[in-house]
């Protein structure tokens, strides 16, 4: 199960702020976190620790029903409980362990709450009062950390426009040496590892990825985790960072996750003020807010996975947003060859989490969204 020669070469420099390891992230978080609370979520099917640290005042108490109960009822703050006007938000990366960008946004973003300052040194003075105005914010750099363990690099070299390495590394190999690829490696869950070159990034130590994990059956130890944290904290906001942006329009983009009817003008809100903040950025396709953060451009919704479950399970609006790769380019929509540079990466991260927090802060949280006859007290 080695990974293949060519593809296990590390880039040349890999810059001071690019943390993606299990080791070195675990590190910076014990000799980092100060502010936050840093704990162990679960282990992983392979027996390694999911770590996460905790901002701020989680809900008090209880509600008095199920979330279920609470739409039935038409009040979810009878599920949200005597604290549901506070906000919440979690933001987690490394669901598929090859994608580094949303570890490294994480671990970025957890140095501006700890330290003032990113790990370049550059203050996010927006990013830190938006952060400070919520009540609650959990933070998970590396969810599937067995799938981490499996890949030897801390950084990919850039290729070009050849996206074939880094599939390799998400996705893995047969044993005749051929890429199972995307979306077939999503017909083999579990993955059977005896039948690979090498399994990929995307599964656990069991072969499931969590992505689209078994929810309402026998869930990995990874997605019982969140799971339970998402019932604990019952947050109004999900971010589940991941490497996939559209390779005709390369540019960081929040999917259409398949919701609760209620909820998708609150969606289109949050597209709305994250596309924004990233077109002023310069990081979209266009200068032009009105296009780029256009919700009614949104990609079609997406099937049922993680940010459904995790929705159907609290009731928080969860959301995939697709980081382009450092390893290798796609275009924008005249055909042009669009490269991101590391730093953009980060960037566009901080900018995603910021904008997040911003429209929770103003737009209220999910007892303000729908349903709630206390929505307006």
């Amino acid at each position: 199960m080695a990974i293949r020669a060519e593809y296990a070469r590390e880039a040349d420099a890999v810059p001071e702020f690019w943390l993606t390891g299990n080791e070195e992230v675990e590190h910076f978080l014990k000799r980092t976190v100060a502010k936050g609370q840093l704990a162990i979520l679960a282990e992983s099917a392979g027996g390694r620790p999911i770590w996460a640290v905790f901002y701020g005042t989680p809900r008090q108490g209880q509600g008095t029903t199920t979330y279920s109960g609470s739409l039935g009822l038409g009040d979810v703050a009878a599920y949200l409980g005597p604290d549901w006007r506070k906000k919440v938000m979690l933001i987690m990366g490394g669901v598929h362990a090859s994608e580094f960008e949303g570890i490294v946004g994480i671990v970025n973003l957890i140095a501006v709450l700890e330290q003032g300052a990113d790990l370049r040194g550059r203050p996010w003075p927006k990013l830190t009062q938006m952060a400070a105005q919520v009540d609650r914010l959990i933070l998970i750099p590396i969810v599937n950390v067995d799938g981490r363990a499996r890949l030897p690099l801390r950084m990919e070299p850039y290729r070009g426009t050849d996206n074939l390495p880094h599939q390799y590394l998400t996705s893995g190999a047969w044993l005749d040496g051929t890429n199972i690829g995307w979306p077939r490696c999503k017909e083999f869950i579990p993955l059977d590892f005896t039948r690979t070159e090498f399994p990929g990034s995307y599964s656990n130590d069991a072969g499931v990825n969590l992505q689209h994990d078994d929810f309402f059956g026998r869930p990995q130890p990874e997605t019982r985790a969140l799971l339970d944290l998402a019932v604990q904290e019952r947050p109004d906001i999900i971010l589940n960072m991941h490497t996939g942006a559209p390779r005709h329009n390369y540019y960081m983009r929040m999917l259409t996750p398949f919701l609760e009817e209620a909820l998708v003008p609150a969606q289109k809100g949050l597209y709305k003020y994250v596309h924004t903040g990233l077109t002023l950025a310069g990081l979209q396709g266009s200068s032009d807010p009105d296009l780029e953060a256009n919700p009614e451009r949104q990609p079609p919704q997406w099937p049922f996975n993680l940010d459904t479950a995790l929705s159907l399970h609290c009731g928080a609006l969860a959301v995939t947003i697709e980081s382009p790769s450092h390893s290798f380019s796609g275009t924008n929509q005249a055909g042009k060859v669009v490269r991101h540079t590391p730093d953009q990466l980060v960037d566009a991260q901080l900018i995603a989490y910021q904008e997040s927090l911003r429209y929770l802060v103003e737009q209220g949280g999910r007892s303000r969204w729908a349903p709630g006859k206390r929505a307006k007290i």
